[in-house]
């Protein structure tokens, strides 16, 4: 496949969605820059949310959401730009025009084990904070634009045959998939947010995508209610996921 001259590629997610990792599978590539979380800031300032590292995040991000906005669509240094998003800090009063002119694709995984990893880290659960309803109306963005479904990638799935799934990816993608993606060296990376010192214990850990140990989910009752309002928006993207 004959190489992008440039493509601002943006991954849509929710937190605790191996989104670190996908991150650091395109991080490894010569040929690409990758950000963290462009508008963590503007999140946080906007919403006056105290999340862990508050102070810091605001500080040394970037917090004006129309000058992200106009980053995330400026050519980067390398021929592929990654972006890993969060779809909930795409608030209402930002404007997603922006988004139908980059590269997407969508990560997604099921809400109970996304709720199970996330209140591990932080206690004001919602389904707000895990970012379900704000996938899919970007995602529903994104399918009106290009008049199909855009790249869904499952992050069970993708763990039970990682090479499969970033060949499938990177096709979708229209960018050639490259070996160096499948491991990266441990510990912190030079394009990690200020906040990864809290998050990123695991991912720091790894050296390449491992399928996670299986362990019985166990779940409150308030976290089973918002796993069950999340549930009909990941089976939206889950029927355009791709295959094993």
């Amino acid at each position: 496949m004959k190489l992008p001259q440039h493509t601002n590629i943006a991954m849509w997610s929710g937190p605790r969605n191996i989104s670190t990792a996908m991150m650091y599978a395109f991080g490894a590539r010569e040929d690409c820059v990758a950000w963290d979380e462009p508008f963590y800031g503007a999140y946080l300032q906007e919403t006056g949310l105290h999340h862990p590292m508050r102070g810091e995040i605001i500080a040394k991000t970037e917090c004006e959401w129309r000058k992200v906005e106009a980053a995330c669509l400026a050519p980067a240094s390398k021929p592929i730009f990654y972006q890993k998003h969060m779809t909930h800090h795409m608030l209402p009063l930002f404007d997603r025009s922006f988004i139908s002119k980059l590269n997407n694709a969508f990560l997604i995984r099921a809400p109970e084990k996304v709720l199970a990893s996330y209140a591990r880290k932080h206690d004001e659960v919602s389904l707000h904070a895990i970012g379900f309803v704000e996938q899919a109306e970007i995602f529903d963005r994104v399918a009106d634009h290009l008049g199909h479904a855009p790249p869904v990638v499952d992050a069970d799935t993708h763990l039970q045959g990682p090479r499969h799934s970033l060949q499938h990816l990177c096709h979708a993608l229209g960018v050639p998939f490259r070996e160096a993606m499948l491991a990266w060296p441990q510990g912190p990376k030079s394009f990690d947010g200020v906040w990864a010192p809290h998050w990123y214990n695991a991912a720091w850990a790894s050296t390449g995508f491992a399928t996670p140990a299986k362990s019985e989910l166990q779940l409150s009752a308030a976290l089973m209610h918002v796993a069950e309002k999340a549930l009909p928006y990941y089976e939206r993207l889950k029927a355009h996921a791709f295959a094993a």
